[in-house]
């Protein structure tokens, strides 16, 4: 514990620290300044009109588990299962990307055919044969990309019945993909957007909201400083690339299509364009940072009028969509779930050792498993 003379110079030193980067937020609250008069109200639209849809990872952990299985599971607001598989880091990289070609491909399986890859180490340069030093990183990696199938398939291969907001579980960029592929993969999204209308007439908007981003962590401040996104109503702001850019230490995080730069690659990992949203009417209320696909940019104001129907019913975090909050829900494996596939994990390795399972029981009755 630091005695009170410590604490004071600590005071004093944390002051002048302040004082000597006071610039810098003067130079944030310029950069942000002119937002304040582009903030536009949101006017809400049918909630009749529209069926919210999200995916979700599920990462759930188990209390005990030598061989350090995951659970690969995703699951939208309606409790449809999309996806439900174990695997291991240790295993085969070869064999997980076989099972994605058997009689009935996965999710996964079809997309990696429309993206013209074969195998899950050409699909993301995370995901290595060999799986390196971390071979925990490269699940990761998969169940992303898993997240990212599901939402390919949903929006390519589902029936809708009504105009649909598809809601996805963070913004709508990936760094996951190899080379180009996440270009490509976007292309496919529209493809499939592009068929529902032009076969049943059907809109189905797209985006992806997340709780923080370093974007809104550099500039919360400042805009509350400014009063921006603090008026007495439901409201949004688009945010300028050049602010995403200098909020990300590799600026292709943050570059669109609609930025380009001489002498830098082209676009390869980011599909949306980012909103600063207030769905609530209090002025303290809390700003999201929401994608909307790049192509419907133009469509935000039906965007943000359906999102606001289904965020001002959020539970248990309020002014936060509810059909998203849903999924989290569906997609949590609790209590009597998670006591089953705990002793699935007991019950495999009892096979295991067959003559030593006894051992195996003592040792469970001792740690109290």
């Amino acid at each position: 514990m630091l005695d009170p003379g410590s604490l004071d110079i600590l005071r004093k030193e944390i002051g002048k620290q302040i004082a000597e980067d006071s610039a810098v937020l003067a130079q944030l609250r310029e950069e942000i300044r002119p937002l304040a008069r582009e903030t536009r109200r949101i006017s809400p639209r049918s909630s009749a009109s529209i069926s919210l849809v999200a995916a979700d990872g599920g990462n759930n952990e188990l209390r005990f588990d030598p061989f350090l299985v995951q659970l690969i599971r995703v699951v939208d607001s309606s409790n449809n299962e999309h996806c439900l598989e174990a695997i291991s880091p240790t295993m085969s990289v070869s064999a997980l990307s076989a099972r994605q070609f058997g009689k009935r491909p996965t999710a996964l399986g079809r997309m990696m055919r429309y993206l013209g890859v074969e195998n899950l180490p050409q699909l993301s340069h995370m995901i290595r044969p060999n799986r390196g030093e971390n071979p925990s990183e490269w699940v990761k990696a998969y169940r992303e990309l898993v997240e990212w199938a599901i939402l390919f398939a949903i929006v390519r291969e589902k029936d809708f019945a009504t105009d649909t907001l598809i809601v996805f579980d963070g913004l709508l960029r990936s760094m996951v993909f190899a080379g180009r592929l996440f270009r490509r993969y976007r292309e496919g999204i529209q493809e499939g957007i592009d068929h529902q209308f032009r076969t049943s007439r059907r809109r189905l908007y797209l985006v992806g909201i997340a709780k923080n981003s370093k974007v809104l962590s550099r500039y919360r401040l400042a805009m509350a400083l400014e009063g921006v996104l603090q008026s007495p109503f439901p409201c949004y702001v688009e945010i300028p690339r050049e602010l995403e850019e200098k909020a990300y230490i590799g600026t292709e995080y943050a570059r669109g299509d609609d930025r380009i730069v001489d002498g830098r690659p082209p676009n390869r990992f980011v599909a949306g364009k980012m909103f600063f949203v207030k769905f609530g009417s209090g002025p303290r209320d809390p700003v999201w940072p929401i994608d909307i696909f790049s192509s419907q940019i133009e469509d935000h104001a039906a965007v943000f009028g359906h999102l606001l129907n289904d965020a001002v019913e959020g539970f248990p975090v309020g002014l936060y969509p509810k059909s998203l909050q849903k999924a989290h829900e569906n997609a949590a494996l609790v209590d009597f779930d998670m006591g089953i596939l705990q002793d699935m994990i007991f019950s495999g390795l009892r096979d295991t050792l067959e003559t030593e399972a006894a051992a195996l029981d003592a040792f469970r009755l001792q740690d109290g498993y």
